[in-house]
């Protein structure tokens, strides 16, 4: 695919996403603002769908919207308030660890470089990426299993992983796009470019799409 083709492509998807769900964290992103908060909510987001995680997450912030609040709860207390996410008694353990280690090693502060967010526990890259790019607005491509599977089908990758396709993207993909890109390709491949039978009838880029692993589609 060329540059050219995937400026329009791009463009398209920014045109139209407005009509698409977007990701809970980048609703948490767009109202609070806290690398905090966006840290907490995309553990809470692991496994687990967005409605679950919008609404868990929003408990949990009434509760501690700081690392220091937020250790003052009983992890029982986090576990219940964060039920039914995925793991619930697992990332509430796994919070309050968080919290410690911030308070310890950045006096409260979220990190905002991918090396410290990856050294914290329970911490993957599609975290530490989403983090820096939603919390800093610094340069960093997140990819998710949507991110993955689209830019594939796609064409622009052709990677087995997530973090393959992340580190390919970073060779490719012009720095411009690296942080819309998450938002836009999860918005996209849960609305129209699904994992089975995709919407290719509807989609907007359709004209670009070489369809690469699409056996079936409606």
């Amino acid at each position: 695919m060329t540059r050219t083709t995937l400026t329009h492509l791009l463009r398209t998807l920014t045109r139209v996403k407005s009509q698409w769900t977007l990701p809970v964290v980048s609703k948490i992103q767009r109202t609070s603002r806290d690398p905090f908060q966006i840290l907490i909510s995309c553990l809470l987001s692991l496994r687990t769908k967005d409605e679950v995680t919008d609404v868990a997450s929003a408990r949990l912030f009434q509760l501690a919207r700081t690392p220091t609040a937020m250790l003052r709860l009983p992890t029982s207390r986090i576990a219940k308030t964060i039920y039914p996410v995925g793991f619930y008694r697992t990332k509430a353990r796994t919070i309050k660890r968080i919290c410690r280690l911030l308070l310890a090693r950045y006096h409260g502060r979220v990190p905002n470089t991918l090396d410290e967010l990856l050294a914290l526990p329970g911490v993957g890259r599609k975290t530490a990426n989403l983090v820096v790019t939603l919390g800093f607005h610094q340069l960093g491509i997140c990819v998710d299993t949507h991110v993955h599977r689209v830019s594939n089908r796609l064409g622009l990758v052709r990677t087995k992983t997530p973090e393959h396709t992340e580190f390919a993207l970073r060779r490719t993909l012009p720095t411009r796009y690296w942080i819309e890109y998450n938002e836009l390709f999860v918005s996209f491949g849960r609305t129209i470019c699904r994992p089975i039978s995709p919407w290719c009838s509807r989609c907007p880029i359709a004209r670009w799409c070489p369809q690469v692993g699409v056996t079936t589609r409606r």
